[in-house]
């Protein structure tokens, strides 16, 4: 079981908010532990989020006494102006043990799909992760599905958060490229998505 709590942090004029956020997230990690948590990292925005937002990665056990009352503790943290909780489960990626490594970038990419196709969408995302992964630095770290809200219910709908590391954006801009096996498998993968929206974030290890 995860946590996605996306933030919009408040500090100083000129002062990266997200890093003396991470600074006082440090100070709950033992909380979050002894609850039966982990806290992953918080990824902060290099393009496709505003400046003062951010979002913590947070995994627990199955039999988490406290997740509940920490995920709410850290999303009342001093510099914290606003704070959507997001519950995930993973598909065939992280396994439980995994850890994001450090360095490069992260994307964030969130998928709508027909309940219905999701399925089919993972297995066209592990069949392309193969070719992509030995052809790029790059690093599948997580496929997640998000807890269905009413209006997911209402259209059918089911969310995705697929969590990637590239070495650097050059690497992103080359893995691209429609000739290659991964990309076929992904451009099928897009007949079944509804609609998608990415953002590219550093990884800060907590």
């Amino acid at each position: 079981m995860y946590d996605y709590l996306f933030l919009t942090l408040d500090g100083p004029r000129g002062t990266p908010p997200a890093r003396a956020f991470a600074e006082k997230v440090r100070g709950r990690k033992a909380a979050v532990e002894a609850a039966g948590g982990q806290v992953l990292g918080l990824f902060t925005p290099q393009l496709g989020w505003v400046a003062r937002q951010a979002a913590l990665l947070v995994r627990w056990n199955t039999d988490a006494k406290g997740r509940d009352h920490e995920m709410t503790a850290l999303g009342r943290l001093d510099g914290v102006l606003n704070a959507e909780r997001g519950e995930l489960q993973a598909t065939s990626r992280p396994a439980a043990t995994d850890q994001p490594p450090a360095g490069g970038i992260y994307v964030h990419r969130w998928f709508v799909v027909d309940a219905k196709a999701v399925p089919e969408f993972l297995e066209l995302s592990v069949q392309g992760w193969r070719d992509f992964e030995a052809r790029f630095d790059t690093h599948i770290f997580g496929l997640f599905t998000a807890e269905r809200t009413v209006a997911d219910r209402q259209k059918g709908n089911t969310r995705l958060l697929l969590i990637t590391r590239y070495k650097d954006h050059g690497v992103w801009e080359a893995s691209r490229d429609p000739a290659t096996e991964a990309m076929a498998a992904f451009a099928r993968r897009q007949l079944l998505t509804e609609d998608s929206w990415a953002a590219s974030t550093l990884l800060t290890v907590i």
